[in-house]
């Protein structure tokens, strides 16, 4: 099998103060948390979001692993919806000493080019701030931290720039050539 140079670029705001806001788009787009653990949706927007940019470390979690990782305390998942219709999500992972992890975040293909990832992205940030207002106990979050990649789409280090990231660290690593999965087998050409 083939390996591929892959950029790892990880990123940090270290006060509310850097995130920018981003315009918000035209239509009828929302944001909604997802309160309930649902293993089902979560693999769906990880699929979705991430099958032609090869997301593939989670495809083969089982529904316990989905289920033990949405119930941790704190793990938030908000998605984006363009006229009812998931378009993207971000996903929020709360760590040690008060580090707020973005772990997931992208819009499904379709709608990618539509001024919704910057909204998304500034709104998922913010609830990545205000965290521990929803989980009693929590330390208050002193860091927001992502990593993104040169397998990512294209414009995806522009808007963690543009809504006030600074990059902290860059990693070159291997990794093995992998057919873009899709949402479903062949949904992406190769």
């Amino acid at each position: 099998m083939s390996s591929t140079p892959v950029t790892t670029w990880s990123l940090e705001q270290t006060s509310p103060a850097d995130l920018l806001p981003a315009a918000a788009p035209d239509g009828d787009v929302r944001i909604v948390r997802a309160e309930v653990p649902s293993p089902e949706f979560s693999r769906f927007l990880y699929a979705s979001v991430g099958g032609d940019i090869r997301w593939t470390d989670r495809l083969g979690w089982t529904y316990a692993r989905w289920q033990e990782f949405l119930e941790r305390p704190g793990v938030e998942t908000w998605v984006a919806y363009d006229h009812g219709t998931p378009a993207g999500y971000v996903e929020l992972e709360p760590q040690d000493e008060g580090a707020v992890e973005i772990v997931y975040f992208g819009l499904i293909p379709a709608f990618r080019g539509r001024r919704i990832g910057g909204h998304l992205l500034a709104y998922g940030t913010a609830r990545a701030w205000d965290l521990a207002e929803r989980w009693p106990g929590r330390t208050p979050t002193k860091r927001v931290w992502l990593h993104t990649c040169s397998k990512d789409g294209e414009f995806a280090m522009d808007n963690y720039q543009r809504r006030g990231f600074k990059l902290f660290d860059t990693k070159v690593e291997l990794e093995p050539d992998v057919a873009a999965p899709g949402p479903w087998p062949g949904a992406y050409p190769a």
